[in-house]
């Protein structure tokens, strides 16, 4: 048998916590922020959980590597 690697693109972009949650960081923060309310960048600021439907094929994708 194959073995399963890793998706290099997942790996860029998702961390795997302690419980296997998949952090990453939140999508609209590299430019145009000027538009933006201070409201809206303060809320974008730092990481956030993905949805539960998704956890599991992010697991997959990783396959056990997440730094």
């Amino acid at each position: 048998m194959p073995k399963q690697k890793t998706h290099k693109g997942t790996k860029k972009r998702f961390r795997l916590s302690a419980k296997g949650k998949a952090k990453h960081r939140q999508s609209g923060t590299s430019h145009l922020a000027a538009r933006m309310s201070q409201k809206r960048k303060r809320n974008l600021r730092g990481t956030t959980t993905i949805a539960e439907c998704m956890e599991k094929s992010i697991q997959i994708a990783l396959n056990g590597y997440s730094n």
